[in-house]
């Protein structure tokens, strides 16, 4: 069930620090180039070099899933799978949809004093270009994106989380994750950050709440409004 608005006042009031998912909460990073294509992509990418698919990359239609597929069966291929990926998330982000609210959220961080950091399994170099792209940058503190490489590094790893409240010096009791899928509240929770789920497709309020969100969300906007 959606938090009330006092709900989210209550949670949010200690909130010095917000980290922010990035695909999903401030937007769709698929949106015009579908996860499926960049996916296919990446496989013909791995054919044009002369490497075989291991098996099960070939109905993999999630690019980051694709990629730890890949860094588990082929190491050797992981920083050149992970450079592609990086690229095409670059080439994705110039014609994502920007999510409602998702900009209202950051815009409300900054009035109210708060600080913001991304903190995604996208390239960081993707997310830079986004937020430059949409006159953004000021509003974030740092952007957190996967190690290059290194795709062990991706939630429900807390590692981006806990790289993100390091470089902030603020503690997991002052901050606040918001993030779209359960990997994210796993995250959170492994971190020692509550996490409030944005459910953004029916049926996922469910999926967050039990995964342990402390409250779940269908509208970014209700965040920023409650971000005072």
């Amino acid at each position: 069930m959606t938090a009330t608005p006092q709900q989210l006042a209550d949670v949010l009031r200690p909130v010095k620090h917000v980290l922010l998912d990035f695909d999903g909460p401030v937007c769709s990073v698929f949106a015009s180039l579908p996860a499926p294509e960049v996916a296919r992509r990446l496989r013909e990418g791995l054919l044009a070099a002369g490497e075989q698919a291991p098996a099960g990359a070939e109905e993999e239609t999630d690019p980051l899933a694709l990629l730890r597929l890949l860094s588990g069966a082929r190491p050797d291929l992981t920083e050149s799978t992970d450079a592609a990926l990086a690229a095409l998330e670059t080439e994705a982000v110039q014609v994502a949809r920007p999510t409602p609210g998702g900009e209202s959220v950051l815009h409300a961080c900054a009035r109210s004093g708060r600080l913001v950091s991304v903190v995604s399994n996208n390239a960081g170099t993707a997310i830079e270009a986004y937020l430059t792209e949409h006159g953004l940058s000021d509003y974030v503190a740092g952007v957190f994106g996967r190690a290059p490489g290194d795709p062990s590094s991706m939630k429900p790893n807390p590692r981006l989380l806990l790289e993100a409240m390091e470089a902030a010096g603020i503690g997991p009791e002052h901050c606040i994750f918001i993030g779209d899928a359960v990997r994210d509240v796993e995250a959170g929770e492994a971190a020692g950050v509550p996490t409030i789920g944005y459910a953004n497709k029916p049926g996922k309020d469910a999926k967050l709440a039990a995964a342990g969100a402390v409250v779940t969300v269908d509208s970014m906007k209700l965040i920023a409004d409650a971000l005072t």
